[in-house]
């Protein structure tokens, strides 16, 4: 097995003086427009992050939003403004429309290819919000808020590290102080707050519509901190006021060769619908076992899930193409590779692995007879400290490209890699 190609700067300073940060939108949503033409990242390069759209043809870029006020505090940015600034975590895209959704200054906004920027609504007092999510058809946004409670500091508890993460148990405090989470779905064109769904002793910081049917939002407790393996991923079914929870206890997982059965007190996280809205993959590790990957039929009840070799032990994230074929940033090793040794003293959530994952790797699953085909395209070799720089790769609509973010100098940048023939 060998590399198969190199990675290629997409966005970002090509050297090191002078430089900025830029990074892709989370991972929860595309990147790209439809046509694969237009890049939608996020970027410090005036100073302030903005969101900022590249022709990937021409190299234009253009900044879409108006931020002076640096970023506003949310989940994974904990320790900036409350209430001003780019939500850096609120951005989504519609990208059949091009149209970005994002929250700044508590205002929820939505701005097009050419930078028209409208106010929907203002985000409740006493509210902490995260990652947002806009319907297939471009109708509905879903913005996850949580009672602020949540990541209010004190000098006992103030952040720490890289990150600034509190250094109490946040979904600990939601328990103790039965705080809740709330699903709040607003009409894209009129700004209106069409429900809100209160989810009691929950943190949410993940949503997303399934494609084929909006009524349908698949949530998250975040951060578990108990029962991480059947608390991770929900669903809430709004036409039958109904919340689903998805991955249970048991032994009935197909393509399970290894044996390892579901249990409350496995690591499960990063939740993805497929494009037809049919089946969730997700990622974590087995109770004192390997890391693992999985996949969900909703209709069905089944579950599919592949255990990884055990010296696969870096964090990464999964994330599928049209087809449904996957790409990783992490887990992956050569044989009898020495890993480098990196810092991971900053961004240590509950998961169990270390985040020294170095490759983008193309990952072909063959659920039922339980394995799964790894092809290296490139090295990412990013730094992984800081949510920004996780590289969170993700597949271009066309299913010919690849695209990450990086840190292996001082700043953060958008990196490609192609997929071979």
């Amino acid at each position: 097995m060998q590399i198969t190609g190199e990675r290629t700067l997409v966005s970002g300073c090509a050297g090191e003086e002078n430089g900025y940060n830029t990074q892709l939108l989370y991972f929860t949503c595309s990147s790209l427009s439809k046509d694969d033409r237009h890049l939608f990242l996020i970027t410090d390069k005036n100073g302030n992050p903005n969101v900022m759209v590249r022709d990937l043809i021409t190299g234009q870029e253009r900044i879409l939003t108006d931020n002076n006020k640096g970023i506003m505090k949310s989940y994974v940015y904990f320790a900036c403004n409350p209430g001003k600034g780019l939500s850096k975590a609120s951005v989504c895209l519609d990208p059949e429309r091009n149209i970005v959704y994002y929250i700044q200054d508590n205002q929820i906004c939505s701005a097009d290819l050419n930078g028209n920027s409208r106010v929907l609504a203002d985000v409740p007092d006493g509210r902490m919000t995260a990652f947002t999510h806009v319907s297939q058809d471009g109708k509905l946004l879903c913005v996850p808020m949580t009672d602020g409670r949540c990541l209010d500091y004190d000098p006992e508890t103030e952040g720490s590290g890289l990150d600034s993460r509190p250094v109490y148990d946040i979904d600990g405090r939601v328990q103790e102080e039965k705080l809740s989470s709330y699903l709040c779905v607003y009409d894209t064109q009129t700004g209106h707050l069409l429900y809100e769904k209160t989810i009691p002793l929950c943190w949410i910081t993940h949503v997303q519509f399934n494609p084929a049917d909006p009524e349908i939002i698949m949530f998250n407790h975040e951060w578990s901190s108990f029962d991480c393996g059947i608390r991770r991923i929900w669903i809430y079914d709004h036409r039958r006021d109904e919340i689903i929870r998805v991955r249970t206890e048991g032994t009935d997982t197909l393509g399970n060769t290894r044996g390892y059965p579901r249990k409350r007190g496995d690591w499960v996280c990063h939740e993805m619908w497929s494009d037809d809205g049919k089946i969730i993959i997700y990622h974590g590790g087995y109770e004192n076992g390997p890391a693992m990957v999985g996949r969900y039929e909703p209709d069905s009840g089944r579950y599919w899930e592949i255990a990884l070799p055990d010296d696969y032990n870096a964090y990464g994230h999964f994330t599928m193409d049209h087809d449904c074929n996957l790409v990783c940033d992490g887990y992956f090793k050569f044989p009898e590779e020495v890993k480098m040794v990196r810092e991971n003293s900053t961004d240590n959530g509950p998961d169990p692995h270390k985040k020294d994952g170095a490759y983008i790797t193309r990952v072909l699953p063959d659920w039922d007879e339980g394995t799964l085909t790894w092809t290296a395209l490139c090295r990412h070799d990013s730094d992984w400290l800081g949510q920004d720089a996780h590289p969170h790769p993700i597949y271009a609509h066309s299913g010919k490209q690849v695209f990450f973010n990086s840190r292996s100098g001082n700043y953060v940048k958008v990196y490609s890699a192609a997929i071979p023939e």
